[in-house]
């Protein structure tokens, strides 16, 4: 596929490049709590700037239900965006309507304009393919013909949506720096990893993990089962786990995972127990076999964290992805930092795989650049390792 360094060498000079970025950051309110997305985009949009391209940004944010909402706006995004770049972004109150057509026709060279949550649009996430194309047609009347379109949004390439595979197809199309990085990675890890090779999966729910792990038991070595996920595992066990997260429906999946590759999963031997799930409620440590009845996992315990670390120490290449437990409370959030100081402090090419692994990273003040690689894509990532063909990098493969 064709790649940023590609653009640049034809000379975007006074062209207009739609780059679909991952903007789709955590907020309290209009506040950001975590710029990582936006920070990992800045290395591309700088690139394009400094070739004095028209750089005109297309992102979502959370989940609106295709049409405009407050909540949902942009403009946080783009003042945190200008700061970073140190220049003005100029935010397009709509999509493709008046206030779009004027931001764009006013650009001069090296300008940014980021257009509002391409998501207001029903038309974005459409399954009907004929809407999706009136929508990309719009964006190619918006931006013209004669327009490059990057693809820098590595967090949305599992999605085949307007603004990810239907542009791809009517413009010029390029792999951004961040999305070429993470193919990159993931195709090491998923090639020919160096041994040995530890997975460490976390999250809430076995069902939302459980074709990865599928995926990925044959080619590693050891895969640890951590979070909320971790219950129904050691129910499978014949374990009682008090009112922890539970899928009684992945049980049996659980059992048969556990006899046919006993040698490789690793659980955790105690467990952070609390009454609710809340911050202030008192915590006790419990082995993982004796839960209490009327206590729920929140994390896993001390020893874990221990036998977790002996799995990953020597380890050549990881993958994590999924906190350990409730890390934004700070009574159950010592289970994730202690396996990301010891993913952090061995030598292994270490993959941390977005999403609330990401944000927990810099939420426990961890170091971004203990690890190899930090991915901006939580679904894409685990997508990609479970060998699924992800539409916007297959449209951009296409284009070659």
């Amino acid at each position: 596929m064709k790649d940023l360094q590609d653009l640049l060498a034809e000379g975007p000079v006074g062209r207009n490049v739609l780059v679909r970025a991952d903007l789709n950051v955590p907020l309290d309110g209009e506040q950001i709590t975590d710029a990582g997305r936006i920070e990992a985009t800045v290395p591309t949009l700088t690139a394009l700037i400094e070739a004095n391209a028209r750089v005109i940004v297309l992102a979502h944010l959370g989940r609106p239900k295709g049409e405009p909402d407050p909540k949902y706006s942009l403009a946080p995004v783009a003042d945190k965006l200008g700061e970073l770049l140190g220049r003005d972004v100029a935010l397009a109150t709509d999509l493709v309507g008046d206030s779009a057509k004027d931001e764009v026709a006013s650009m001069s060279d090296s300008d940014v304009v980021l257009l509002e949550n391409v998501r207001f649009d029903p038309r974005e996430t459409s399954k009907d393919e004929s809407e999706r194309a009136t929508l990309a047609q719009d964006l190619v009347d918006l931006v013209g013909e004669d327009a490059a379109y990057v693809s820098d949004g590595f967090g949305v390439v599992h999605r085949a949506q307007t603004s990810v595979y239907d542009i791809a197809k009517r413009l010029p199309a390029y792999a951004g720096g961040l999305v070429e990085a993470e193919v990159t990675v993931l195709r090491r890890l998923t090639e020919n990893p160096e041994r040995p090779y530890v997975v460490v999966l976390g999250g809430s729910k076995v069902s939302d993990k459980l074709a990865v792990i599928e995926s990925l038991l044959p080619k590693v070595d050891r895969l640890l089962v951590g979070g909320g996920m971790c219950f129904t595992f050691l129910a499978a066990q014949g374990h009682s786990v008090g009112t922890s997260l539970l899928e009684q429906d992945q049980i049996d999946t659980c059992k048969q995972l556990l006899a046919d590759n006993g040698d490789k999963l690793v659980l955790p031997v105690d467990v952070v127990c609390a009454a609710e799930f809340k911050a202030e409620s008192p915590a006790s440590v419990h082995a993982a076999d004796q839960i209490p009845a009327d206590l729920m996992g929140l994390d896993i315990g001390p020893e874990s964290v221990k036998q977790f670390a002996a799995a990953l120490d020597g380890a050549k290449t990881v993958f994590w992805n999924g906190p350990m437990g409730v890390f934004e409370m700070a009574p159950f959030a010592e289970g994730t930092r202690g396996v990301a100081e010891a993913i952090a402090a061995g030598d292994a090419f270490s993959v941390v795989g977005g999403g609330d692994s990401a944000a927990a990273v810099r939420q426990l003040g961890v170091g971004e650049d203990r690890f190899s690689h930090i991915s901006t894509g939580g679904g894409a990532s685990l997508e990609f390792l479970e060998g699924k063909q992800l539409p916007g990098i297959a449209v951009l493969e296409e284009q070659g």
